[in-house]
């Protein structure tokens, strides 16, 4: 009777892990890819945005499974395995930041729910990643935007020329595509929770979960995070919100190349958007550097500090046993 028990609280907590996990992660790094897409599609009914977010999930998801194999995490989660018990304090993490994404902090995910499952050598490796993709994505952006400022991104800014229908057409295509290499990157950090062959009914619950929480997002037009957006320069305007998915598409597949350890794609899209900001200013001089350097400070500082947050939660969880131990003994000296 007692193993009975202890299997289903596992399994209980597995689900609402996972149900936990994929919400957090929809409502604080679905911004990343769809956050240009929302700001530049005001005009659109939500349900529209939330049939195409949908669609593109479900084919990436389908293929995946059947080219995987059943594996959903398109080979992720192969340094980290499914745990044999889950316990009450892995689903904390994930409602942690549920709460600090209401803040409109941009915490990681990755560094949040996957170190909780993972080796102290694992969490370096994914740190390392990490940190490397934002310096990647900072130069990136930094170089492409210092050679097409003025001669491109001038022109959406003054908004000498209208765009056209063909620039609605590949916002859509370039969004598509981003939506797609995201959910390659960072399903890891969807489905730490399930096995790692799924069946096809769990396949379509959790597309059918998926659907359920975009919703929520495209009806909220993305909610607090969504300001880092909408802060940066023209990134409501089609084009520019076009060129940003593309550029960001091109950096996390290669990064999906490169090997298949887990990252943080917060911060290779916060380091994007910094180079963007920065080449920006220095070739059209928009706004006043203080405001420019102002903003690119105030994302990274949130982004460490999410790091550190995580870092704290996730050992002290870790090390619940051990903490709980200590004050009892303090306590009963």
């Amino acid at each position: 009777m007692t193993l009975s028990i202890d299997i289903s609280l596992s399994t209980l907590y597995m689900i609402v892990g996972f149900l936990v996990s994929m919400y957090s992660c929809v409502s604080n790094d679905v911004i990343q890819t769809l956050g240009t897409f929302l700001s530049s599609n005001k005009d659109k009914p939500v349900w529209m945005i939330w049939f195409f977010a949908t669609f593109v999930l479900a084919v990436t998801l389908t293929v995946g499974w059947v080219v995987n194999g059943g594996d959903m995490s398109f080979g992720r989660l192969e340094r980290i395995p499914f745990p044999e018990t889950f316990y009450w304090w892995q689903i904390i993490p994930p409602i942690i930041l549920v709460f600090l994404t209401r803040l409109g902090i941009p915490v990681s995910t990755t560094f949040l729910i996957l170190s909780v499952f993972s080796s102290n050598a694992v969490v370096g490796m994914i740190l390392t990643k990490s940190i490397y993709g934002y310096f990647i994505a900072f130069i990136s952006s930094f170089i492409l935007y210092a050679i097409i400022a003025r001669p491109i991104e001038r022109v959406f800014l003054l908004k000498k020329i209208t765009h056209v229908k063909s620039w609605t057409v590949a916002k859509w295509c370039a969004t598509a595509f981003l939506w797609s290499s995201w959910i390659m990157q960072d399903a890891a950090n969807l489905f730490v929770y399930l096995p790692r062959k799924a069946s096809v009914l769990q396949l379509i619950s959790v597309i059918a979960a998926f659907a359920i929480f975009l919703w929520v997002v495209a009806y909220k037009r993305g909610g607090e995070i969504q300001n880092i957006v909408k802060l940066k320069t023209n990134t409501q305007d089609l084009r520019s919100a076009t060129i940003i998915d593309l550029v960001y598409t091109v950096i996390l597949i290669y990064f999906q190349t490169l090997n298949n350890i887990p990252m943080s794609t917060t911060w290779v899209f916060i380091g994007l958007l910094a180079g963007r900001e920065m080449a920006m200013y220095h070739r059209l001089r928009f706004e006043s550097p203080k405001k420019m350097y102002k903003h690119i400070a105030k994302d990274l500082t949130k982004t460490v500090v999410g790091l550190i947050v995580s870092i704290v939660i996730v050992q002290a969880l870790v090390n619940f046993q051990a903490i709980k131990s200590i004050v009892l003994d303090f306590l009963s000296l």
